[in-house]
């Protein structure tokens, strides 16, 4: 351990690992749950040597090849049927799940998120769509219900201002929406 390791952070040492950690996160390097872990120990990190571990593991600067982010929507249909979508995957742009009669379980915990947030447009008439984050991430839902649900049953929300953000925008009738850790 170097003495530079026991100097304390300053608050723009810890935004500008948050900031790396977004880059990485943009160039898929990150999960979701991995940028949430890792923003949360950069902001309460003391020490620089404690900064320099959670971003051991990442280049200096973004390499450059990363993808302008595509605004495109990804579309997920189950019609009297189940589908899940989980392990490692791209949630990119707008994910647009919609169930009718069955069920759809969207599992963000692996998934890369290149913007640091994601947004989802559910629709759940006679069906059920279950969105599964990781502890710490920030979650918003809006939308509508007409005899259904949607519901947000999180573990630990965050609390910190540029944590990861999952926006949820339900329609459910007869279904329900559920956003759950």
């Amino acid at each position: 351990m170097t003495e530079s390791d026991s100097v304390r952070a300053s608050d723009s040492e810890r935004e500008a690992a948050v900031e790396r950690l977004r880059a990485a996160s943009v160039e898929g390097r990150l999960t979701l749950g991995e940028l949430t872990t890792r923003t949360e120990a950069a902001y309460s990190a003391q020490t620089r040597g404690e900064l320099a571990r959670i971003t051991a593991d990442l280049p200096e600067r973004p390499s450059g090849t990363a993808l302008a982010q595509r605004a495109h929507s990804q579309r997920i249909v189950s019609v009297f049927a189940n589908v899940a979508r989980n392990g490692w995957w791209r949630a990119e742009g707008t994910v647009s799940p919609m169930t009718l009669f069955g069920d759809v379980e969207l599992d963000l915990r692996q998934a890369a998120v290149p913007a640091g947030e994601v947004e989802i447009k559910a629709i759940a008439p006679f069906g059920d769509i279950d969105v599964i984050v990781p502890d710490g991430v920030s979650v918003e839902l809006t939308g509508i219900s007409v005899f259904g649900r949607k519901k947000v049953d999180v573990r630990r929300s965050a609390h910190i201002e540029s944590a990861p953000v999952v926006r949820v925008h339900a329609v459910t009738v007869f279904g329900s929406v559920l956003v759950r850790s």
